[in-house]
């Protein structure tokens, strides 16, 4: 894909908008401006073969986390949520949860969640006057939890109308649900889905009574698809489209290059303020969080084989390694792989360790990395699990055949028995392992939050024209200043370059500090 122009700004307008953001001047090379200094939107390289336009549910909806923070499990109550009849207290009904009326605990989930999104929670405060966001209806799918509580409610403080659905039949927070549903979000989503309760709850989203859509804030692609595929009509009158999956990111590139994509789409996954703190230090944490949870495993002279060494990969191997694992490493990229060799972790094929090894982690984003052949060979006791967004990486369905016998052992723990009586233990059924079977820190969600919010404001408030129909990438000042709203948590104190300095390095001094093609 080649680079496109980028497009130049009226700086009078941008201002009036929303003082916070960018301020924009016209220059020959049609360059965006944010803060007092031009930086360029440059865009993600197109990559093929990873993911087809018509994934099934399978590797969708299913593919990521369920929340094990919700007060109700889905079967705890036999009667479907789209079989009741239920209202809020003010008489809405244009909703459908699993009971609306936890919404009181969901309210409380909400309000802890604030106390760590305290960046999020500044943007809604110094945008809120100016409604930034006013006359955007915005239609979401994502993980509802408690976070994306805060971003929605944030949204609406912004002056935006919401409707939404959960991108995964596992992820919702029921009570997170009622307390939306009960603040008058029109929110269809609760833990334990079916399939055909998970393409409904997206289609009520996208259609309210009086109601169309204008943006689309997605979390894997399902939404977008659906509206492609559905409502040809609606998906034309999008004015952005903002991802923040790597999955849904390589469908919107393949809707790019097949010529297909008619809106602007702005690339969150890749924004370093994602990439580094979601995937990395997120993972570093979580990954410990989920398997001790589930397993109650010690990881002192365990060995580990991690499936891909990216940003997830590295953060899961560091977060072993201290607990004293034995990690291997398993790679295609010789960047990565020597990256883990300095590290000190070895680099393998998963056929040289499978016998040995006590967990296996997947994370590469790939499908048929643990194939059946690799599950017969391993040990008995082999937990497996996975940390990348979709459910292909471990072939799961090879599993579910009359000779083995599967025992569910606890919420999102299974046994699967072989017939000579090995078993191994299996996590999540195959899908993303930090939610499914812990949490993730609020903190981390905070940062890709408000990066979503910000990339929303900027898709809507944009002029006719600024943005082609085409995936972009958020620019590096916007990634600075997300991260500039974070660091009084930490009371961090910047240093501040000199004008001589600044000079010296041909900066700004207000950033943004580093080129496009710099490398964290």
């Amino acid at each position: 894909m080649t680079t496109p122009d980028a497009i130049a700004l009226d700086e009078a307008e941008a201002s009036n908008k929303f003082s916070f953001m960018a301020a924009v001047s016209k220059t020959p090379k049609k360059q965006i401006q944010f803060a007092d200094d031009m930086q360029e939107f440059s865009k993600f390289p197109t990559k093929t073969g990873r993911r087809s336009l018509s994934r099934s549910i399978s590797q969708s909806s299913t593919d990521s986390y369920s929340s094990v923070a919700s007060y109700t499990d889905s079967s705890d109550d036999e009667m479907s949520p789209r079989d009741k009849q239920q209202t809020t207290s003010k008489g809405s009904s244009d909703f459908c949860v699993k009971n609306v009326k936890q919404a009181e605990f969901g309210r409380r989930e909400i309000e802890i969640a604030e106390q760590e999104m305290t960046a999020l929670i500044s943007l809604r405060k110094r945008a809120q006057g100016e409604k930034p966001l006013a006359g955007a209806k915005i239609v979401g799918c994502t993980h509802i939890t408690a976070q994306t509580g805060v971003l929605i409610e944030t949204l609406c403080a912004l002056g935006a109308q919401c409707r939404w659905s959960a991108c995964n039949i596992y992820s919702t927070q029921n009570e997170v649900a009622a307390a939306l549903a009960e603040s008058g979000v029109a929110v269809f989503a609760w833990k334990g889905e079916s399939e055909d309760d998970f393409w409904w709850c997206i289609d009520r989203s996208v259609n309210g009574d009086s109601w169309q859509p204008n943006m689309i804030l997605d979390d894997g692609g399902d939404l977008t698809h659906w509206v492609y595929k559905k409502y040809p009509n609606v998906y034309k009158k999008i004015r952005g489209i903002v991802e923040e999956s790597v999955t849904g990111v390589h469908r919107l590139y393949q809707l790019s290059k097949a010529g297909k994509l008619c809106v602007p789409a702005m690339n969150v996954n890749d924004s370093v303020t994602k990439q580094k703190f979601d995937n990395l230090y997120c993972c570093r944490e979580s990954i410990l969080d989920g398997l001790k949870r589930s397993t109650d495993v010690m990881f002192g002279g365990k060995q580990v084989v991690v499936c891909g060494y990216g940003e997830v990969g590295k953060g899961c191997c560091a977060a072993l390694k201290a607990l004293g694992a034995i990690v291997h490493v398993t790679e295609i990229d010789p960047i990565c792989a020597l990256q883990a060799c300095m590290e000190g972790f070895r680099v393998v094929k998963l056929n040289e360790v499978i016998r040995q090894v006590d967990v296996v982690i997947t994370c590469t984003g790939n499908k048929n990395v643990v194939m059946r052949e690799h599950l017969d060979r391993m040990k008995n006791g082999c937990i497996v699990c996975n940390m990348g967004h979709s459910n292909t990486e471990i072939d799961v369905t090879s599993l579910r055949t009359p000779e083995l016998t599967w025992e569910r052992i606890r919420s999102q723990v299974d046994h699967v028995i072989w017939p000579d009586g090995k078993r191994i233990v299996l996590l999540a059924e195959g899908r993303l392992l930090n939610l499914s079977c812990s949490t993730i820190p609020t903190f981390v969600l905070s940062i890709t939050a408000t990066t979503e919010a910000l990339a929303l404001i900027e898709l809507y408030n944009a002029p006719e024209g600024r943005y082609k129909q085409d995936v972009y990438l958020l620019p590096k000042k916007m990634d600075e200043y997300v991260a500039s709203l974070h660091l009084p948590s930490f009371d961090a104190h910047l240093t501040e370059l000199t004008d001589d300095q600044a000079k010296y390095l041909g900066l700004n001094k207000n950033g943004p500090f580093k080129p496009n093609y710099y490398r964290y």
